[in-house]
C-alpha cells in the first residue's frame, strides 16, 4: 500500500534526554497532525551520538518513560526512532525501535560497530546479533543503524527475509571531499542508498542527524529512495529538516517486474557458498 513517511532530520542535544524527548515528541505529534503513516528519526536521536563515558547515564529500559510517551503517541502514527538501551544484564547497546498501535513492534540492536577514523563505538556498546525483517501494517521492513548499511550482509539478509522497505537511521558526520569538491560523506551514501535500492529492489529510508558534537558537524541529507535507485525526496545539508515523501507501491510493483533481481535471487546457492567458505576458512 501507498504511504507517506516523514523523516525528522534534528539537532539532538548530546546527554539531554529530556529537551531531546522533548523535541521528538514534538516532530511526532506535527506527523500526526499532517496526517503521516510514519515518522523516522535519527541514530540515538534520544541522546545525541558521541556519548562515551555518558552512555551508562543516558541508557534507557525498553519500560521506561521517556520512551513510553512514544509508545502513547504511536498509537496515532508509526515511530522508528534511535537510543541507548540498558539490557538486564547491564550492557549497552546501540539500538533503534519501531513502534506501532501503542506497541514495540520491532528492536534493532546495531550489529557493526565502528572502530575507525573518529569512531569507538565497540569500546562503549555491545554488539547486536541478529538481523530480522518485520511485518507493519504498511509493508513488511528491516531496520539498520549507519554502518549496518555499509556492511552487504546486513541489507541482503532482511531483504530474503522479505523486506520491501529499509529503514536506516544514521548519526554520519562530515568526513573527506569529492573529486568534485562535494562533501565526501554525502556523496559515499547517496552513492550507497541508490545502489543498494537497485539491487534489492526494496524502498530505502535513510535519516541522518545534523549539528555538532565535539567540534564533529552532522550533514543531514536524509532521503528516500525508490526501488529503482532514483530519489524520491532529499533532506537539507547540514541544516534541520523536516522531510515528507509519499512510498508508492505502483513503483515497487513496476521495479519487481522489470527488474526482478529479488524474484531470481537464490538463497540455496548462497548458503552453500557460504558454508564452504567457512569450512575453508576453519581449515
Amino acid at each position: 500500500m501507498d504511504f507517506t513517511v516523514a523523516l525528522a532530520q534534528i539537532k539532538p542535544k548530546l546527554g539531554c534526554l529530556a529537551e531531546n524527548c522533548e523535541m521528538i515528541c514534538s516532530a511526532v505529534e506535527r506527523g500526526i497532525s499532517e496526517g503521516v503513516g510514519l515518522v523516522v528519526f535519527p541514530e540515538l536521536a534520544l541522546s545525541g551520538y558521541f556519548l562515551r563515558d555518558l552512555v551508562p547515564e543516558v541508557a534507557l529500559r525498553v519500560d521506561s518513560p521517556h520512551l513510553a510517551r512514544l509508545l502513547d503517541l504511536s498509537r496515532h502514527v508509526d515511530i522508528a526512532v534511535g537510543f541507548v538501551e540498558a539490557s538486564a544484564d547491564y550492557r549497552f547497546f546501540n539500538s533503534a525501535l519501531y513502534l506501532s498501535e501503542g506497541e514495540i513492534r520491532h528492536r534493532h540492536r546495531k550489529v557493526y560497530l565502528p572502530t575507525y577514523g573518529l569512531f569507538d563505538e565497540q569500546r562503549y556498546f555491545a554488539r547486536g546479533e541478529s538481523l530480522r525483517a518485520f511485518d507493519t501494517k504498511f509493508a513488511r521492513m528491516g531496520l539498520l543503524i549507519c554502518e549496518d548499511m555499509w556492511h552487504l550482509s546486513a541489507p541482503y539478509v532482511l531483504a530474503m527475509d522479505g523486506a520491501t522497505t529499509l529503514i536506516c537511521l544514521s548519526s554520519s558526520p562530515g568526513r573527506g571531499i569529492s573529486e568534485d569538491e562535494s562533501l565526501g560523506s554525502t556523496v559515499a551514501w547517496q552513492k550507497l542508498t541508490s545502489t543498494t535500492a537497485m539491487f534489492l529492489n526494496s524502498r530505502i529510508i535513510y535519516c541522518n542527524r545534523v549539528g555538532y558534537e565535539d567540534g564533529v558537524n552532522f550533514w543531514g541529507g536524509s532521503e528516500i529512495v525508490s526501488p529503482s535507485g532514483s530519489v524520491v525526496a532529499r533532506g537539507k545539508i547540514f541544516d534541520e529538516d523536516y522531510l515528507v515523501g509519499v512510498l508508492d507501491e505502483g513503483a515497487l510493483r513496476r521495479e519487481r517486474i522489470f527488474s526482478p533481481m529479488m524474484r531470481d535471487e537464490s538463497l540455496p546457492i548462497t548458503m552453500n557458498e557460504l558454508r564452504r567458505i567457512e569450512k575453508e576458512r576453519s581449515r
